[in-house]
């Protein structure tokens, strides 16, 4: 890639455009930019290609976002929300951090499995929109594609999870919600703080089926 990667943010509108401009976006707060963790820094953006990286050294940036020397900061847009991964006094190493974004990149759409969990889990949405599918079914691009425009309508409400069904790890999941393979595709929409969840199986997934089972259980 011709781009440099992580981008330099000196100012505080590049780093509000930077931010607003991509569902998971991670920037690096360091006074000295030369310093090993700002290196580390450097070594995680490389190695994750698909989520942008931002590095800032400017003391009004690191003002503005109440960031102290060495922190690292991941901005979610589908909840609105940040965290931070301390990089003081702490052996964190590019490895580390890679596992750190991996953790909390929630997505308009987050693919389900044991790492993405935690962030899930730790998501401030309390509604969660399960898709339990094949994914290696042919019809599963275009069920994406409709998933993901409806996605578009519940930004900041509802969290949007696509779980593949072949994974063994999800079997835990679908048992839960008492599936079985043959019944798939299923819709099923969970409130975390009480548990309530409703399970609609489905031929296939449309933008509007998927709008008035999430409006139901809204109501």
């Amino acid at each position: 890639s011709t781009t440099e990667k992580p981008i330099l943010l000196n100012n505080i509108a590049d780093t509000e455009a930077f931010i607003s401009g991509a569902e998971v976006a991670v920037i690096g707060f360091f006074q000295d930019p030369q310093s090993p963790e700002a290196e580390q820094f450097r070594l995680a953006a490389g190695q994750t290609p698909e989520v942008p990286f931002g590095l800032s050294s400017s003391a009004a940036v690191l003002s503005h976002y109440g960031a102290s020397a060495n922190t690292v900061a991941l901005f979610r847009r589908v909840d609105n929300d940040r965290r931070d991964l301390d990089m003081n006094n702490r052996d964190v190493n590019a490895k580390k951090l890679i596992r750190f974004v991996r953790i909390n990149e929630l997505r308009l759409v987050t693919e389900y499995n044991p790492v993405t969990a935690i962030g899930v889990m730790q998501s401030s949405l309390q509604f969660n929109l399960l898709l339990i599918t094949d994914k290696m079914s042919p019809k599963h691009p275009e069920r994406m594609r409709k998933f993901r425009a409806a996605a578009e309508l519940y930004k900041g409400k509802i969290l949007f999870i696509v779980l593949d069904s072949n994974l063994k790890s999800n079997e835990q999941v679908l048992s839960y919600f008492q599936l079985k393979k043959s019944q798939l595709p299923a819709l099923a929409i969970f409130h975390t703080p009480d548990d309530e969840h409703v399970v609609l199986t489905v031929d296939e997934i449309s933008i509007e089926r998927v709008q008035d089972f999430c409006n139901r259980f809204l109501q």
